[in-house]
């Protein structure tokens, strides 16, 4: 078969004037060069080098074809700086996509101590939706994702793995005023506030699916007062003093007026995790930055317990 390497071996028996000239620069034996000069010449159907006491010269068809032999060359040259640099940039790359409790209380740590282990890392992040995360990082759009479950992890597609980061566990958010606020006992059983008013996630998502089922197990209907798509309105709206709240431990915001109280039902938690491609060849700012969250993620479960 004709090949450009054929062309290229042509174009440098004539740069070197020999045939070991030519088996110095591909790194081959003297031996292989002949082998392959005589298969070109076969496939060519002619001569392509004329050998002499002095060494080798082109014959005619042959600087014909050492023509087309360096333009090959230079377009190997081209292509493989091409790649050295996209290789580079790739390496030095991470996108990343997060939800926004995890954004503001997990990532930031993490940031810092990978820009002060690379500065020149091009990171860039951005808002996701939990549901979402895993398709982004499949597709391509994302290197990593973190994410929150309720009760059972999501089933990522094909390519995308999910490493387990932390246990994020809910907690009762009230007014600093309430009764229960003021009881010295550190934790709270759901069943002792069937008669409150309630600021709850909106219908529809696992979070209020995972209360309404808690609530149920603890045989009583919440009255629910509000509904909202935001952790941080509920605290806004339990400030009021008009309810009470379930919220994640991560997504406290200490907002004046509210306080909160753990759960004696441990059940009550969402999980975070790391969504990633199983295939990080050439992404190594990956790997160390799923190791920072893992990190981070400890420090903060330690400083909750």
């Amino acid at each position: 078969m004709k090949t450009a390497e054929q062309l290229r071996l042509v174009a440098l028996i004539g740069e070197t004037g020999s045939l070991a000239g030519a088996a110095d620069e591909l790194h081959l034996t003297a031996a292989a060069v002949t082998q392959r000069l005589t298969r070109a010449e076969d496939e060519w159907g002619t001569p392509l080098v004329e050998r002499g006491p002095r060494g080798a010269s082109l014959t005619d068809a042959g600087r014909v074809l050492a023509q087309h032999g360096h333009r090959v060359h230079t377009e190997v040259l081209r292509a493989q700086e091409a790649l050295d640099e996209w290789w580079g940039d790739k390496q030095r790359r991470l996108r990343i996509g997060a939800f926004q409790a995890a954004a503001l209380h997990l990532l930031p740590p993490a940031l810092t101590a990978l820009r002060h282990r690379d500065a020149t890392a091009d990171i860039s992040v951005v808002d996701i939706q939990s549901v979402n995360g895993p398709d982004l990082v499949a597709d391509g759009d994302l290197d990593l994702a973190v994410i929150a479950a309720w009760d059972n992890p999501p089933q990522p597609p094909p390519g995308v793995e999910l490493q387990r980061l932390m246990l994020d566990p809910m907690v009762l958010v009230l007014p600093e005023d309430h009764p229960t606020a003021l009881n010295p006992k550190p934790k709270v059983r759901l069943r002792d506030l069937a008669q409150e008013a309630w600021v709850v996630i909106r219908a529809g998502s696992d979070a209020r699916s995972q209360f309404d089922r808690a609530t149920h197990t603890a045989g009583f209907t919440p009255l629910v007062r509000f509904e909202t798509e935001s952790y941080d309105v509920a605290q806004a709206l339990v400030g009021t003093g008009y309810g009470v709240a379930l919220v994640s431990r991560l997504a406290l915001t200490g907002i004046p007026g509210t306080t909160h109280r753990q759960l004696t039902d441990t059940t009550l938690h969402r999980t975070l995790y790391a969504a990633i491609r199983e295939n990080q060849e050439g992404t190594p700012l990956v790997a160390a930055f799923t190791a920072l969250l893992l990190n981070v993620a400890s420090d903060l479960t330690q400083g909750w317990d």
